[in-house]
């Protein structure tokens, strides 16, 4: 078997996990020895983003998850942000 090099004979040596789970993004990106994620940048307050890589923004960008608070927002601008109110019977 060949050893040397980093072919197929070296892919028998490689066992070691570099990357475990992020608790933010939830991606094999968080490194174990730094502790620092490589595809969000955790434990750091901001996300990371580079504007050299449009496609990985547009991946994690407002829109693409669930929306929960944000998807009533327009409805709720639309109406003032009216509380409390009964809607008047027609």
């Amino acid at each position: 078997m060949g050893k040397i090099g980093k072919g197929t004979g070296s892919f028998g040596k490689r066992h070691n996990k570099t990357h475990t789970l992020c608790p933010r993004c939830g991606k094999r990106s968080f490194h174990n020895q730094k502790k620092v994620c490589s595809s969000c940048g955790y434990p750091a307050a901001k996300t990371r983003k580079y504007n050299w890589s449009v496609k990985a923004i547009r991946r994690k960008t407002t829109g693409t998850g669930r929306m929960r608070h944000l998807r009533s927002m327009s409805r709720r601008f639309k109406n003032g942000f009216r509380e409390g109110t009964q809607a008047v019977k027609a």
